[in-house]
């Protein structure tokens, strides 16, 4: 590995955004990447006064991410940043990302990958022909207990999976937030910002990425009935989906965002014919598993019998609490360590991030779960 921080620009995350300082702290967590520079906001006052307030050369704060990929790229090999981080509203995500891996840059992006599906098919090719890596920010997958999760299924220890259900409920939406100051709320009910999908978009994919990951079994089918309890409301914000898997299993999801009194109530069963798991995100630490010939099971982080893709996520001892920003920085983490090993030439290692590929299946979710809702839930096939 190299022996030097990588440098990180950042498109998006300025003044007022909750996820640019979550990515900020994320990043950091590790010591093994540092920001050196940034266009944090479409107003290029606001974008270099929140450079100025991080510390950042003025040279560094761009006024747009446009003049940030072409000025970044003109700097010398040793000074310019290694990739870049996308942190903006959903329309905001594939054009800074085509231009940067364009220009030669690695990209980590937020979810869902791009507003349309057609952006999310023209981004796979983009970034296969650019040789760049692509990172996506499905930060519950960083979880060590959904690594134990999957590393469960994967060796075969619950036996052949037969039935999935997950749930994403909040309920901060519940009333009509996005009509008051809440900058969160009102671009998520635009689509011309948000996409075809409102909570599909927001929670949906983390949910159909959940299922995906932890199962390694494709969604091929589901039936979606999507609500839209919010006055003058466009977009979904409440929704059940019946899912059909690639290995004949059946699922259920359910997804709110104006579920009164739920904050982030995110969680997975996954029932095998030898045996069951369950994980909830409001208690990360405990990934509980039923046998059908031996006794209930519980693990924790950096408990007995964790698989090796468990432990490698652990950064603290057992018992004190790893959370959010700590699964959030294992996505950086490994993207960091695969961007490092590609400077190295080691180009066959292999990473455990969620890819460009996970994004397009997360876009085709949502256009699949939307044609549904318009066809009275029926079948549909993701494309």
């Amino acid at each position: 590995m190299a022996i030097r921080k990588l440098r990180m620009g950042m498109i998006g995350g300025g003044f007022g955004s909750f996820i640019g300082d979550v990515h900020r702290k994320a990043a950091s967590i590790d010591g093994m990447i540092e920001l050196v520079c940034g266009a944090f906001s479409s107003s290029a006052e606001k974008s270099k006064a929140s450079g100025k307030a991080l510390f950042l050369p003025e040279e560094r704060c761009y006024g747009s991410f446009e003049e940030m990929i072409y000025r970044e790229n003109e700097l010398p090999d040793d000074e310019k940043m290694d990739f870049v981080a996308i942190v903006t509203p959903n329309h905001m995500h594939f054009p800074p990302a085509k231009m940067a891996l364009e220009h030669g840059f690695h990209v980590l992006c937020d979810k869902p990958m791009t507003l349309t599906l057609d952006e999310a098919y023209q981004l796979v090719d983009i970034v296969k022909d650019s040789g760049k890596l692509f990172a996506l920010t499905h930060n519950y997958t960083g979880y060590p207990m959904v690594k134990q999760a999957r590393a469960l299924v994967a060796r075969g220890d619950l036996g052949n999976i037969r039935k999935i259900q997950v749930q994403y409920l909040q309920g901060w939406m519940s009333t009509a937030v996005e009509k008051t100051e809440n900058k969160q709320a009102s671009w998520r009910v635009d689509p011309k910002k948000s996409g075809i999908g409102g909570a599909l978009g927001d929670i949906g994919t983390h949910a159909e990425n959940l299922v995906e990951y932890i199962t390694g079994l494709k969604i091929v089918e589901l039936a979606a009935d999507l609500g839209r309890f919010g006055k003058g409301r466009i977009l979904d914000d409440d929704g059940n989906v019946l899912l059909r898997m690639h290995n004949g299993a059946k699922g259920t999801m359910s997804i709110s965002q104006i579920a009164l009194g739920e904050e982030n109530n995110l969680a997975i069963k996954v029932y095998g014919d030898r045996g069951s798991l369950e994980w909830h995100q409001e208690n990360p630490n405990k990934l509980v598993t039923h046998w059908l010939d031996k006794p209930v099971k519980v693990y924790t982080p950096n408990g007995n019998d964790l698989y090796p893709e468990a432990l490698e996520s652990s950064r603290i001892p057992a018992g004190h609490p790893e959370g959010y920003l700590e699964a959030f920085a294992t996505i950086y983490k490994n993207f960091a360590s695969h961007v490092l090993a590609v400077l190295n030439d080691e180009h066959d290692s292999k990473f455990d991030y969620p890819t460009v590929d996970d994004g397009l299946r997360g876009m085709q979710f949502i256009y699949a779960s939307v044609e549904s809702d318009k066809a009275n839930a029926s079948w549909t096939k993701l494309s």
